[in-house]
């Protein structure tokens, strides 16, 4: 009898399932393929001795191998480290076998290989080795736009792809602050998701603590609470910072829609509204500027992003551009 025995590279060496250490104690043999297999040491530590052999490369041949070892009793072999086994090795076993999955990923393991990656790439690749958190705000933004792209044409497959371009840029990110010491702003991935983890957490108290909400206004209203009282908070333990404002926090490098909206709805917060004094500026582009104020204005009295409505405008108005090139011309 064989056993197959797959274990996950993102899990620890060592922590296998009972039946992973069962078939382990139990076996006459128990075979790897390189003296580097990563559960080598572990099973060493639980006084498992493996036997590294010259396993050959092709499937037939290691399949010929496994086979005649497990003639005489039986035997495990140590499948490099990864969540499948070799369906051509698999196919060519001329006894009986069983594949046993000793470890297995939890929800987000595959994570930790973005960060490998990332690793990689950062000290082997000139262009990687280069990059600063300046250099990479343009694809920071870029990426996000991307993601925002297939969203608005239903394409739900592509952003699979371009979420996965997001998230390359908080690695990135995430790997260049890891260069600098703690004592000067430096901060690895795990930093990133402990900050993340506690804030979801603390801004969400209807689910890990006890406040009671009844829709999804009570959530909004008790997250911009939330987010008011931290404001202050961080304000109480500087004493040389600027006195707390609703405006602390926005994004003034967002787009220009966007920033107006924020500022409107931060600003309606504090009491004030826009235009502030009824006026107009004298010159035509503040004019301008403040019909688009307005424009902002009554798109949020109707609870709509200008932002999205403006993008769905433009879709719209791209439809009808390519619409009149492919019309026959009179």
């Amino acid at each position: 009898m064989l056993t197959v025995l797959l274990t996950s590279p993102r899990v620890a060496p060592g922590l296998l399932s009972w039946q992973a250490w069962s078939a382990l104690r139990s076996a006459s043999r128990v075979l790897a393929g390189s003296a580097g297999h990563p559960q080598l040491p572990a099973l060493t530590a639980a006084g498992v001795t493996a036997e590294v052999v010259d396993a050959p490369a092709d499937a037939s041949s290691l399949a010929a191998l496994l086979s005649a070892a497990s003639v005489d009793g039986p035997v495990v072999w140590l499948a490099p480290a990864g969540e499948h086994a070799d369906a051509g090795l698999l196919s060519a076993l001329s006894v009986e076998f069983a594949v046993l999955h000793g470890s297995h990923d939890l929800p987000g393991a595959h994570l930790l290989d973005v960060v490998t990656v990332m690793d990689r790439l950062r000290t082997s690749c000139p262009w990687d080795r280069e990059q600063t958190h300046s250099s990479l705000t343009r694809y920071l933004l870029e990426e996000a736009y991307e993601a925002v792209e297939t969203v608005e044409s239903g394409d739900l497959t592509a952003l699979r792809e371009e979420l996965g371009d997001v998230l390359l840029q908080v690695a990135f990110h995430a790997r260049i602050a890891a260069e600098r010491p703690p004592g000067e702003g430096g901060y690895t991935i795990d930093d990133v998701a402990d900050t993340l983890v506690a804030k979801l957490i603390r801004r969400h108290p209807h689910v890990f603590a006890d406040v009671s909400v009844s829709s999804a206004d009570d959530v909004s209203r008790n997250w911009d609470d939330i987010k008011e009282a931290e404001r202050a908070q961080r304000s109480a333990a500087s004493a040389s910072a600027a006195p707390p404002s609703v405006l602390d926090g926005v994004a003034f490098g967002q787009p220009a829609l966007s920033l107006a909206a924020q500022l409107q709805r931060r600003a309606e917060r504090a009491g004030v509204t826009f235009p502030p004094d009824g006026t107009r500026a004298p010159d035509g582009a503040g004019e301008l500027g403040d019909e688009l104020m307005r424009v902002v204005a009554r798109a949020c009295e109707a609870g709509l992003d200008p932002e999205l409505a403006l993008r769905a405008a433009a879709r719209a108005f791209a439809d009808r551009v390519r619409a009149r090139e492919r019309s026959p011309r009179s």
